[in-house]
């Protein structure tokens, strides 16, 4: 049955475009092989993950402005991907969930679990859509 949770938390994530990392190895690849901004979302199976962070990341991804790469880690199974890719959140505390914006590897920005859990789903996006307005190239429009 937690398996099936589980699954169904990382679908709500990945059914959106945003790409899986489940090893060192994946991380690795997306960390040192993506131009230009990369956000992590580290998910979770907290309330605030999935009443807050999860929607949060569907809304703000309908932003015209976005990341060249989203990929997300699982902070309660998939502890190996989440480890390599904290090791790239230099200077941060671990928090779950989290947004990680990153340009050429370096962190940019990060968004706390402390950050998020005061706030509604809709606020959050914004904040995402805020950083992204910030730090990611702009879409063209046809």
């Amino acid at each position: 049955m937690y398996d099936i949770m589980i699954q169904q938390m990382k679908t709500e994530v990945t059914r959106h475009g945003v790409r899986e990392l489940q090893t060192p190895q994946e991380v690795q690849d997306v960390m040192d092989n993506s131009k230009g901004t990369v956000l992590v979302f580290v998910n979770s199976v907290c309330g605030c993950a999935g009443g807050i962070a999860r929607p949060a990341l569907g809304l703000a991804l309908q932003h015209h402005t976005k990341p060249d790469v989203v990929a997300t880690v699982f902070a309660s199974t998939d502890r190996e991907a989440t480890a390599a890719a904290r090791e790239y959140f230099t200077d941060q505390p671990p928090s779950s969930p989290s947004f990680v914006l990153l340009r050429h590897g370096k962190l940019v920005e990060m968004i706390h679990r402390s950050d998020i859990e005061t706030r509604s789903p809709e606020q959050t996006a914004a904040l995402l859509m805020s950083l992204f307005d910030r730090h990611c190239p702009t879409v063209a429009t046809h």
